[in-house]
């Protein structure tokens, strides 16, 4: 059920040491929702230090009926929080869609990844999806396979078989990004009183 995962990649430093004690270790659990493929990305954070702890996709296809593409969902989240034990989820936030119904079966999947966010006490987190191509150095209207690189290169992936598992890794990455700009800020607010 759970797609391929690739762990234990190689770090790479993503900004300068001064920073290390000002961001502690942390690990978050991106999620690109889908009923067909749901793409998630687990990263680590240390200091400055990032990487992919593990990637893959829930894959439960689309010739079953939708509650059961749910549940099988719900599943692979529940086991992929239990083996990694995230302390934040970030997940690709509403955007508007052409197609109504596609967005709603999309919603769907979205109620269920924060209903496991929710049942694990995990804090979730929505960016949109030019915020988290903008993050990974891809800018905001890339296509997926500029995204795919880019992450492969920020976290030092060899190979990440599908664009919905790299979505997820850039996900916790703007997510950990985000996270070590706010902890400057309030450095400097703090430092300026």
């Amino acid at each position: 059920m759970l797609g391929d995962i690739d762990s234990g990649s190689p770090t790479r430093a993503l900004t300068s040491p001064r920073h290390v004690r000002t961001v502690p270790r942390v690990r978050v659990l991106g999620i690109d929702p889908g009923t067909r493929v749901l793409g998630y990305g687990v990263v680590a954070q240390h200091g400055t230090h990032l990487r992919a702890l593990s990637h893959g996709t829930i894959s439960p296809g689309g010739a079953m009926a939708l509650e059961q593409r749910l549940r099988l969902i719900h599943l692979g989240i529940t086991q992929v929080i239990a083996a990694h034990a995230p302390e934040v989820v970030a997940i690709e936030g509403l955007f508007s869609h052409k197609n109504a119904r596609s967005a709603l079966v999309l919603g769907h999947a979205r109620g269920v990844a924060l209903l496991c966010a929710a049942q694990a006490g995990l804090s979730v987190f929505e960016y949109a999806p030019a915020e988290v191509k903008k993050a990974v150095g891809a800018g905001g209207r890339a296509e997926k396979d500029q995204v795919v690189a880019m992450v492969k290169r920020l976290l030092g992936i060899d190979r990440i078989d599908k664009a919905d598992a790299a979505d997820a890794l850039a996900l916790a990455v703007c997510h950990l990004n985000r996270r070590r700009f706010d902890a400057r800020v309030r450095a400097a607010v703090e430092g300026g009183r």
